[in-house]
């Protein structure tokens, strides 16, 4: 198996991190892979925000976590709690990727494969990720986000599409089984 395959087969989503913060080198090279990415039309209607400004994060768990108490739904919320409550696992910083509001339906799809390459570059230079849609929450009741998406530098008309969570493992874990029922051929 060639190591691509390998890294793919391997990644997982990691849930519990060391506080120890990768270096710089090492965050510049998974940006670089995220915008490496295919876009539609070439538009490249994203960005790659490396943020390790703990108290941005904090601040963003925060409201994360109270938009998810205030639902009348707590699964998400239940689930986070059941987990240590902490919406980020611990990371010590995360990749955001805001993504321009007026191209969205495209833009959407090109995020979620900038999101995959630097997943995938994170693993294969040995740091735990896992592609964090939670964060989102921290956008959520619109109370803060313009607010994060100042502090993060969103440009203008932007919004946040995804963002990755990426650090040390503290806990490694075995990577899902892949249901290999999803697979067909049409011949």
């Amino acid at each position: 198996m060639n190591e691509t395959l390998k890294v793919i087969a391997k990644r997982y989503a990691c849930r519990d991190y060391k506080s120890e913060m990768p270096s710089d080198e090492i965050l510049q090279a998974i940006a670089e892979a995220g915008i490496q990415a295919p876009s539609g039309m070439n538009r490249q209607d994203w960005r790659v925000i490396v943020v390790k400004d703990k108290e941005l994060m904090k601040d963003m768990e925060s409201e994360g976590m109270s938009y998810l108490a205030s639902l009348e739904g707590k699964s998400a919320y239940n689930r986070i709690m059941d987990r240590g409550g902490r919406l980020f696992y611990g990371a010590p910083c995360m990749i955001v990727v805001p993504i321009d509001q007026k191209q969205f339906s495209s833009a959407v799809l090109d995020c979620g494969i900038v999101c995959q390459n630097i997943a995938l570059a994170a693993t294969s230079l040995g740091l735990g990720n896992v592609i964090c849609g939670l964060t989102g929450t921290a956008f959520a009741s619109g109370l803060r986000a313009e607010e994060f998406s100042k502090r993060l530098g969103f440009p203008e008309g932007y919004a946040y599409g995804g963002s990755i969570l990426l650090g040390y493992a503290n806990t490694v874990k075995e990577p899902h089984t892949p249901d290999m029922d999803k697979i067909s051929f049409v011949e």
